[in-house]
């Protein structure tokens, strides 16, 4: 299974911010949408991510800057992302390797989407449901 196909199951919308909002208006955004992390985009571009964990650690650091301070100013820049044709096992390998649990999807340099290992680990179980439904079909048949 690839990206693509799991966005397509679950749709391409993806929820941005602009580097110039503020850490409050990000939690707003990830309340109201109920997501873990937002996309920091200007204009076309991909500009950074922004997580729970990243603004638990400014809450810890900081609190009282959450209104204050801009989302250019806390989000991870050093992006990973993912394309459209990876595989679901090469992804979880970079979800794990990078130890993050929010994926944006790219193509020709174009923000399509954003997988979660949350969406990752709901598309494995699905596929395995689907085999071990497979193959008790399979073992009822070649013993009836």
């Amino acid at each position: 299974m690839k990206m693509a196909d799991i966005l397509q199951s679950k749709g391409h919308d993806v929820i941005t911010i602009g580097p110039d909002g503020t850490v409050a208006d990000a939690i707003r955004l990830l309340v109201k949408h109920r997501i873990g992390a937002v996309v920091v985009v200007e204009g076309d571009e991909i500009q950074g991510i922004l997580s729970e964990r990243d603004i638990l650690r400014l809450a810890d650091a900081d609190p009282l800057h959450l209104r204050t301070l801009r989302v250019a100013d806390i989000m991870t820049r050093e992006l990973v992302v993912g394309l459209a044709e990876d595989e679901i096992d090469y992804v979880m390998q970079i979800l794990t390797q990078n130890r993050v649990r929010h994926l944006p999807i790219v193509e020709d340099d174009r923000l399509i989407g954003i997988v979660s290992i949350g969406d990752v680990v709901n598309a494995v179980r699905s596929g395995l449901e689907a085999e071990n439904r497979y193959l008790r079909d399979y073992v009822q048949g070649a013993f009836s």
